[in-house]
This record gives structure tokens, C-alpha cells and sequence, in this order.
């Protein structure tokens, strides 16, 4: 396999989502990182997150580290937590065409109030 960030040294964000051929009998896969950031699209106030990414894989897998620069890519962008789960649901959709994948993203709560929003994604819708 030709990774372009896993084995190299990468000190930049990425939204390349890299995979790999999924191992049998593997039914169900959890990542999840609670060192993620974003920006809020209105204040530009930064906001943490927790994401959680469930998915059933059919072929592929996603890689650990593409999926590490590709949450890293959010830092400096403004989004709302609902559009956040939305965006990644439909970029691991897209990576790894699973049987279904559901994103959960909980922001840390500014203002007293945390939020957690997800969006799930069955293979074609």
C-alpha cells in the first residue's frame, strides 16, 4: 500500500481520507478523538469537540493518521457543531463507502450549554 501521510513525517492538516482494504470478519469500526477544534462560524470563538465515528465497513477501512490530519483540518474553520457531524459523516462516507456510518460530535460546553449532534449515513442515500 502507498500512504501518503502514515510512515512520513506530515506537519499540516490534511482532508485526505486514506484506506485500507477492510479484515474479515470485522463488522464494526469505532474512532473516536476528543482533541479536536473548530471555530464558531459566527464570534470566532474556538470550540472543542469530542467526534465519534461508528462505522459498518464493507471494503475499505480508514486510517488512523489521514483521520488525525483530517480532523486537525477543522482548527481554523468555522462551523457549527450540526454541520461538523454532517461534513465528516459524508467525507468517511465518501472514503470508505461503508454499509453505514454515524458521526457524533459533542462540543464542550461555552455559555453553559454543550451540544452533541449526530448524522448517519446508510450506503446510498
Amino acid at each position: 500500500m502507498n500512504f501518503h501521510a502514515l510512515g512520513k513525517k506530515v506537519s499540516e492538516p490534511s482532508k485526505k481520507l486514506e484506506v485500507f482494504p477492510k479484515p474479515a470478519h470485522v463488522e464494526t469500526v469505532i474512532m473516536e478523538s476528543d482533541e479536536v477544534t473548530s471555530l464558531c462560524p459566527v464570534t470566532g470563538q474556538p470550540d472543542w469537540e469530542t467526534v465519534s465515528i461508528e462505522y459498518a465497513p464493507d471494503k475499505y477501512c480508514i486510517e488512523s493518521k489521514s483521520l488525525k490530519l483530517y480532523l486537525w483540518s477543522y482548527r481554523q474553520e468555522g462551523v457549527f457543531c450540526e454541520a461538523l457531524a454532517a461534513m465528516i459523516a459524508e467525507d468517511i462516507s465518501n472514503a470508505c463507502q461503508p454499509h453505514w456510518c454515524k458521526v457524533s460530535v459533542t462540543q464542550k460546553p461555552r455559555g453553559g450549554i454543550k451540544i452533541t449532534a449526530s448524522a448517519m449515513i446508510k450506503a446510498g442515500e
